[in-house]
């Protein structure tokens, strides 16, 4: 599938680390280091502004390396991109950690993931039909 693209960063356009990765590494895109404080939370540029075709998404998801290692997660996750916004993607990064953290520029602060969706019209009903599992939820079947 081909998604348009404008790149302002000073970076290559995001890409696949491995033939059968599902997200692309998205990267910081500053002037200067910004250091995060332990639970400060940032809002980061990365110079990406992107057009994605009606019933799609793209969704802003944590690295696992920066979340066990450093303890770096996004806020909103997964952050979702509408096909409508043409705004710049800009990442909400939060340090859950002890430490305070870098991110430099060019740093791959998160991945991306482009996914189909549809849209519901709701119907208005009286009765769900039943299933085994009922209304049970948050760890009813005790395991």
């Amino acid at each position: 599938m081909k998604v348009k693209i404008i790149n302002k960063s000073k970076h290559a356009l995001p890409s696949y680390a491995t033939p059968l990765s599902a997200g692309m590494d998205i990267r910081a895109n500053i002037e200067a280091p910004i250091t995060l404080e332990p639970l400060e939370r940032k809002l980061i540029p990365t110079g990406l502004y992107i057009e994605l075709p009606q019933g799609y998404e793209a969704q802003i998801r944590p690295r696992s390396g920066l979340a066990i290692k450093k303890g770096i997660s996004i806020l909103n996750s997964p952050g979702t991109i509408d096909a409508d916004y043409r705004g710049e993607i800009c990442v909400i990064l939060i340090n859950l950690s002890k430490e305070p953290f870098i991110i430099e520029d060019g740093e791959r602060i998160c991945q991306m993931v482009i996914a189909q969706h549809e849209q519901v019209s709701w119907e208005e009903v009286e009765i769900l039909g039943e299933t085994e599992r009922g209304a049970g939820g948050f760890g009813h079947t005790g395991i």
